[in-house]
């Protein structure tokens, strides 16, 4: 019996397109650093490393971790001392790019849907971000962090999407088993694979879908928002 439902949050219950996000993301955080000394390309390129090396990360740190020590041997010592800077950017400019998300009042009544079944309701977003990065894309969204009963980040995460450890660890975090858990995203591969490699039921959010291998989805169960409100309710 399903007991938890776990969401994913960029383009899920956060509608966005997220190639037009990273381009304003990259944009934003240029803008900040580069009067700091930093090249707008070589800060892009760090970034992407320093995510794959949080990607690759395989729990012996945290996320947070993997990030800062792939990106300082990118871009050397100095991006430790400004870590602060980066720090305010995600307090303050990163919020600019709320301007690329799109709202969707059925998300709300999703969430509230389940509550009201009495089921448990857990945030669970690569943690790729900072906590006040995800913090801010969960009130973008039109949700306060405390209504999840957890989310993931990268100071509290040691695995990404699409590795099923990265399920397992949150399931260990809120003292659940994964036949008691249902994840509900927008992205065959990390949302759907990976969680059903880590044991979870499974529902595929087409409204805003990642199929970057045109995989066959019929395997999964799937629609838009709506269709999931009422798989709920029935």
């Amino acid at each position: 019996m399903i007991t938890t439902v776990l969401f994913d949050l960029d383009a899920t219950l956060l509608p966005m397109d997220n190639d037009e996000f990273i381009k304003v993301y990259f944009g934003l955080l240029a803008k900040k650093l580069i009067p700091y000394g930093y090249e707008q390309d070589s800060l892009v390129k760090a970034v992407w490393t320093g995510t794959e090396g949080m990607v690759r990360n395989d729990g012996t740190c945290t996320n947070e971790e993997a990030f800062w020590n792939t990106f300082k041997n990118t871009l050397g010592e100095k991006c430790l001392q400004d870590k602060p800077i980066f720090d305010q950017f995600y307090c303050n400019e990163f919020n600019e790019a709320k301007v690329v998300c799109h709202d969707n009042p059925l998300t709300r009544k999703a969430v509230e849907t389940i509550k009201r079944k009495g089921l448990r309701v857990v945030l669970a977003t690569n943690p790729l971000f900072p906590a006040i990065a995800t913090e801010s894309r969960i009130k973008w969204a039109g949700f306060e962090p405390e209504e999840f009963e957890h989310y993931t980040t990268y100071e509290n995460s040691h695995y990404c999407k699409p590795n099923p450890k990265y399920y397992l660890e949150v399931l260990d975090h809120i003292g659940c088993r994964p036949e008691e858990c249902l994840m509900v995203g927008n992205d065959v591969i990390e949302d759907m694979e990976a969680g059903v490699a880590a044991g979870l039921d499974v529902f595929l959010i087409t409204d805003h879908i990642i199929n970057r291998k045109n995989a066959d989805i019929s395997s999964y169960k799937h629609g838009s928002f709506e269709d999931f409100i009422s798989y709920m309710e029935s």
